[in-house]
């Protein structure tokens, strides 16, 4: 039977110059790691450094190139909802002043850089009553705006906010609606319902948006990003804040708010969608492209790109709208943690911080997102306070009945990102064996940070310790994890092969002469069998290319690497020329050649092992 699919077959090239040896020993250079455990045994823990080598390992490798570079990162964090407002303004002042050093703090905290700010009531609202800031009586208008304000956050959301760029000055703001004044709506209603079908309402909401903009800059709070209806396809919120907005009601508020913005805060980006990877069945499937008809409309001249929730579906949705539109960047915007009512706090870090790990942490930025966001960034014991909406959500941070604070699963896993992987980084290519629905193996993201550090995240999705390598250039490093544990790892050389490596676009796999494999594609190869002489995996470059050197990575599974191997090369797909034959002994099979060219390569097994033969990564060096 076939294995499961457990990690990316990623048929590139990889570019990195030549560069002379880093001052001091560079086999020497430390590595720093930080781990946080399912069992509290470790919260964001910093152990002892390790040390890069040379000597090649035979575990599961994770290959670093930082030269093959993906989405610019804007940060990570959470929401200053009205309810995580109200229990932070309620703390002591020292105990306030301490968890907001804890969260936002980027040398004492975990370096909190994103907030998702809801522009009005959401469902977490401490107050009696939901709100916008232009409520006006029922049957009432006003088009003019001159009832709008901004004065309920003036009491305790926006010192909070300032407080919070104050101690992250690189801390970036996005700003969402759950819902346009009742008095712009069909049901003259915050919850449920939708725009008026007017002219003069899309007007009016998009002005209403532009005066939040304004009024937030004037209060010391300036709004980054900014998308213009919460989960737009939520048509039956729970009494809380929410409006059913169509496709083609979404089209007209952009086509309507984007000159307006442009014009009175060119530094606000606009984004379209705010939903689920995929429609909930609950919300009809009318629109399932919903995402994709907004890009392909006119009004996608105004969006930066898409923001994304983790209520359904899988994160993959972003890669795949991504390679639609390549033009336009990918937000992730909400995910909550949630717990049963009867569930022990134990079980709910323990199962929190591994699906967050695995869907959030990784499997967003794996998959081009640009921020990765948590929702209330704190809440009481009991989960609130809130009005309608979620009975079971948790936050980053939790406020016990006895005034002191707790930090959630949450806290660790949006820390092992924000803590070290700064604004203005670079994702870039590491090789990972896991999957986001879960499958036992390491997963990872690495980050080229703008002073030149790396960031390594790594999850071991088992319950067993796993023990991997990690390669960079001509240097490695092995680590074993705790089973579900969470790490993140930093080096600041910029180590780099001997050899020039080249990118290469276009190339497809072929084993045993079958299917095609994508570039970075969730997928491998595996021989479905013992090893046995004959089998063999091709490769078409899409034209000759030059390459000094072949790695062949078989993954995760440990000793399912080709006992005895040939490497053949070919102008033609026909004539084929043996260049290297030797011994595998380990996960990472590294054959260096003379300078060879060719169009096709083959790798092919010419021993025999009771052991599959899978091959997860395959790269060529020039």
């Amino acid at each position: 039977m076939r294995r499961t699919t457990i990690a990316a077959l990623a048929l590139g090239l990889t570019a990195v110059p030549a560069a002379a040896p880093a001052a001091g020993t560079p086999g020497a250079e430390q590595v720093k790691v930080w781990v946080t455990t399912p069992d509290h045994a470790e919260l964001l823990h910093e152990r002892p450094a390790v040390t890069f080598g040379t000597k090649p390992s035979a575990q599961p490798t994770i290959v670093v190139d930082p030269d093959r570079r993906y989405q610019e990162i804007d940060g990570f964090g959470a929401s200053i909802t009205d309810s995580s407002a109200e229990v932070l303004a309620n703390l002591a002042l020292e105990v306030r002043k301490d968890t907001l050093r804890k969260l936002f703090d980027p040398k004492t905290g975990i370096g909190v850089s994103f907030l998702r700010q809801p522009v009005g009531s959401s469902d977490f609202t401490a107050a009696e009553n939901h709100y916008t800031y232009d409520d006006v009586p029922q049957g009432q208008t006003d088009f003019e705006l001159r009832h709008f304000t901004i004065r309920h956050d003036e009491a305790k959301i926006l010192p909070l906010l300032r407080e919070a760029k104050r101690l992250n000055p690189r801390l970036k703001v996005m700003a969402t609606p759950w819902s346009p004044p009742a008095w712009m709506k069909t049901n003259d209603s915050l919850v449920g319902g939708r725009l008026k079908d007017d002219r003069k309402i899309y007007d009016a909401y998009a002005r209403y948006l532009v005066k939040f903009v304004q009024a937030y800059a004037r209060a010391g709070v300036p709004i980054d990003f900014l998308s213009v209806q919460n989960e737009p396809q939520n048509r039956t919120p729970d009494a809380y804040p929410g409006t059913d907005m169509p496709v083609a009601q979404q089209i007209q508020v952009i086509e309507a708010l984007g000159p307006k913005l442009r014009a009175a805060s060119p530094r606000t980006k606009l984004l379209g969608y705010d939903h689920n990877w995929a429609t909930h069945p609950n919300d009809g499937t009318a629109e399932a492209d919903y995402p994709y008809q907004v890009l392909r409309s006119p009004a996608a001249k105004w969006l930066a790109g898409t923001a994304y929730h983790c209520y359904y579906g899988d994160p993959s949705a972003q890669t795949k709208l991504r390679d639609t539109f390549p033009d336009k960047g990918i937000w992730f915007t909400e995910c909550s943690g949630s717990k049963g009512a009867t569930d022990p706090p134990a079980k709910v870090f323990n199962d929190t911080l591994r699906w967050h790990a695995r869907n959030v942490v990784l499997g967003t930025t794996r998959n081009w997102a640009r921020s990765a966001v948590n929702w209330n960034i704190a809440l009481d014991s009991t989960g609130g306070p809130h009005l309608g909406g979620c009975g079971t959500c948790t936050g980053l941070v939790t406020v016990q009945p006895d005034g002191s604070v707790v930090t959630d699963a949450e806290y660790y896993t949006i820390g092992h990102l924000s803590k070290f992987v700064k604004p203005g980084a670079r994702r870039i290519a590491s090789t990972s064996f896991g999957t986001t629905g879960w499958n036992g193996q390491i997963m990872d993201t690495a980050f080229r940070n703008p002073d030149g550090s790396t960031a390594l995240v790594v999850h071991n999705q088992n319950d067993e310790p796993r023990t991997f390598a990690v390669n960079v250039g001509d240097r490695t490093f092995e680590y074993t994890l705790p089973g579900g544990a969470l790490a993140t790892f930093t080096w600041t050389t910029q180590h780099r092969s001997k050899l020039d490596l080249v990118p290469l676009t276009g190339a497809t796999a072929s084993p045993d002469g079958a299917a095609a494999i994508d570039d970075d594609a969730s997928t491998r190869w595996s021989s479905n069998a013992a090893q046995a002489p004959g089998q063999y995996l091709q490769v078409d470059l899409g034209r000759r290319e030059d390459f000094r050197r072949v790695a062949v990575d078989s993954g995760g599974n440990l000793g399912d690497y080709a006992r005895n191997w040939e490497l053949s090369v070919s102008n033609d797909g026909t004539t084929w020329r043996t260049v290297a034959s030797g011994q595998g002994i380990g996960q990472l099979t590294t054959v260096d050649v003379r300078r060879t060219s060719a169009r096709y390569v083959r790798i092919t097994s010419t021993g025999t092992a009771s052991s599959w033969w899978s091959i997860a990564d395959f790269r060529l060096y020039n």
